[in-house]
């Protein structure tokens, strides 16, 4: 059965694979050399750093994931053969439904993922120049918009 499910830490090579190919797939203005500096630190430390679930299609295959911390999406990363497929909105939808998430940090530079969490209520509502370990990938802040909290009931 298809779904979401809470990640276990057998599985993290897995997702970190995933995590891999989604970059490679849709964070263009990160180098060969940048995704090699993050990969060990997203399978060794912020993968256990965060509650985890991951969307498992019909045979168990992991085919997305979600990170978040209290009150914020930390992560969420869909398999490039499984985008458009509802994977990443559901799972944000259990992010704020059920892990009460409000919050999100996304990379300037990726247009899909801002245009993203805007189609599922978020909007901007600050600028960072540099990423969450200091490097200059500028983030911009975005919060879940209390008009569509009033509308949707998440």
């Amino acid at each position: 059965m298809s779904g979401i499910f809470p990640a276990h830490e057998n599985e993290f090579d897995a997702m970190a694979d995933l995590w891999e190919a989604s970059v490679r797939a849709t964070h263009d203005f990160l180098s060969d050399a940048d995704i090699a500096w993050l990969r060990p630190r997203i399978r060794n430390e912020y993968l256990a750093a965060v509650t985890l679930r991951v969307w498992r299609d019909d045979a168990g295959v992991i085919r997305g994931f979600l990170g978040v911390s209290p009150g914020h999406v930390e992560m969420l990363f869909v398999a490039p053969e499984a985008r458009r497929q509802g994977i990443g909105a559901a799972l944000l939808a259990h992010a704020v439904r059920e892990l009460g998430c409000t919050r999100v940090d996304v990379n300037e530079q990726n247009p899909q993922a801002l245009a993203f969490y805007r189609r599922e209520g978020f909007e901007v509502t600050g600028r960072s120049e540099l990423d969450a370990q200091g490097r200059p990938f500028p983030l911009l802040h975005m919060q879940l918009s209390t008009a569509h909290v009033r509308l949707t009931g998440t």
